[in-house]
């Protein structure tokens, strides 16, 4: 039986605050009519979120781990892959 410690399970959610500080400035950014660099943004925290999945445990990922580790990464590193498509494909706007 694991002995589990405020500290520690303040630290397992360190990588979801981490994924959820970048959608924080995006949605800021999305706020202030900068749109497609919010869209980039997200998908970038669903990169950051991928990556961490995969190189975490189950245990370490928190929040991060809601199935498989495979089904997790390939779900957010899809997703991320679509939305930076959807960012860079579309013309107009402040990042051309």
């Amino acid at each position: 039986m694991s002995v589990v410690t405020p500290k520690r399970t303040r630290l397992t959610q360190l990588p979801f605050a981490v994924v959820m500080l970048i959608v924080a400035v995006a949605a800021l950014r999305i706020g202030q009519y900068h749109w497609r660099q919010g869209a980039a943004l997200i998908g970038a925290a669903l990169l950051v979120g991928a990556v961490l999945r995969a190189v975490l445990s189950d245990e370490q990922a928190g929040l991060l781990a809601i199935r498989g580790k495979a089904v997790d990464f390939l779900t957010y590193a899809g997703l991320a892959t679509l939305m930076l498509f959807v960012t860079f494909t579309i013309t107009g706007g402040p990042l051309d």
